[in-house]
């Protein structure tokens, strides 16, 4: 089987490998401009209602402390939830 994959790959040029490769590129950075510009409305968003909360007299510290407090081994100032060994990208695809 690998033979057969070597021998297709022989099939594809230089040029439409690094033609292949750039459109890729070109493709994920148009992508990654348009998360970070969803991003940015959901932090916009974001603002809005903490701002109207604090408006309301609501205390987001005080609220967060509690929401601290009620989880199993959590630390005052540490974040509680510790992130999972993801593997890497090329182990995904």
């Amino acid at each position: 089987m690998a033979a057969k994959k070597a021998a297709k790959e022989a099939k594809v040029s230089k040029e439409e490998q690094v033609g292949y490769h750039k459109g890729s590129i070109s493709v994920l950075a148009k992508e990654r401009e348009e998360m970070v510009r969803i991003l940015g409305i959901v932090e916009q968003l974001m603002q809005m209602h903490v701002n109207a909360l604090k408006d309301l007299g609501v205390d987001l510290e005080k609220e967060a402390e509690k929401l601290m407090g009620a989880q199993p081994g959590a630390t005052k100032g540490k974040n509680p939830v510790k992130p999972k060994n993801k593997p890497p990208i090329e182990d995904v695809i």
